[in-house]
């Protein structure tokens, strides 16, 4: 049987390090109680900041979303307006 590797990459503030890794581990140990987990280790090490934060992906894609969504209900309150005008 061929097994994966799944590999999760966090970045968190320096105060939180420790909560994390403690809810990290007993989601682990909940999983384990249902699915069949082979090794594993959770790292922490130190990483340089670089000052702004980037937007990921999906955060462009919801902001994207939601200015459709602003965009569509504008349209639709304009042509309700003009057609009480007509009426």
């Amino acid at each position: 049987m061929a097994y994966r590797k799944i590999t999760v990459e966090l970045v968190v503030h320096p105060e939180d390090v420790d909560a994390v890794v403690s809810e990290l581990d007993s989601t682990l140990d909940r999983l384990e109680e249902t699915h069949e987990i082979f090794g594993g280790a959770i790292e922490t090490f130190p990483i340089a900041h670089r000052g702004t934060r980037r937007k990921s992906a999906l955060k462009h894609t919801l902001d994207a979303g939601n200015t459709a969504t602003s965009a569509f209900k504008l349209a639709a309150q304009k042509v309700a307006n003009a057609y009480k005008k007509v009426i």
